[in-house]
């Protein structure tokens, strides 16, 4: 199926010139919490991915029968009944890393991005379109998570998932600041001023 030109700004803006970490500046909290390793990186990104992507179209498709005074209401009951059977299915299918990530699943019911696509897109238009939209923005949140849980990992622990990787190098030493939450927000402020000097014309 061929998508049209705005379909395709819908589903790949997000991944660049309106990403929503790196040009938003949405979601950092947890882009410095989960990042130590890559393997919760990815189960968070994957995460937000999926309710981003399925509370936009639930909340779509009841749009026009919402009444405008209650709608922030209704938009939390949809997110948050998605988030428990998330953070449910991760307890019983990953536990170890739904024990990583903590209480950081729960929290993404407050994720700015969550309800920002909600309000924002969600609430005006058609539930294909939103889908994407959820769709784009997840793909865009989780990676950058996964850029910086990359060099995290790699430079703060030597390892990717786990696997020693730098220990095969003579000399090398692991920076345990690396580990440490500020240097996720070094990391992320140094994907963005590449990022700004790549995309010179975004304000």
């Amino acid at each position: 199926m061929k998508l049209s030109d705005k379909t395709k700004e819908v589903l790949l803006g997000p991944l660049s010139q309106n990403n929503p970490v790196i040009v938003q500046v949405l979601g950092i909290c947890s882009a410095l919490a989960v990042t130590a390793q890559l393997e919760p990186a990815i189960v968070m990104g994957i995460s937000v991915t999926i309710i981003v992507a399925l509370s936009n179209v639930v909340v779509s498709l009841l749009r026009n029968t919402i009444p405008m005074r209650i709608r922030i209401i209704v938009q939390l009951v949809v997110v948050a009944a998605l988030v428990t059977i998330v953070s449910e299915f991760l307890k019983a299918f990953a536990y170890d890393v739904s024990v990583q990530l903590s209480v950081y699943i729960g929290l993404i019911i407050t994720n700015c991005i969550l309800m920002g696509r909600l309000e924002a897109f969600a609430m005006s238009n058609g539930p294909w379109d939103s889908f994407l939209d959820g769709v784009g923005n997840g793909f865009g949140y989780a990676g950058i998570l996964v850029i910086v849980a990359f060099f995290r990992e790699l430079l703060g622990s030597g390892s990717l998932f786990g696997f020693q990787i730098m220990e095969h190098i003579p000399g090398y030493v692991n920076n345990g600041l690396m580990l440490m939450p500020p240097m996720a927000l070094i990391i992320v402020g140094c994907i963005i001023w590449v990022h700004r000097s790549i995309n010179k014309d975004i304000k």
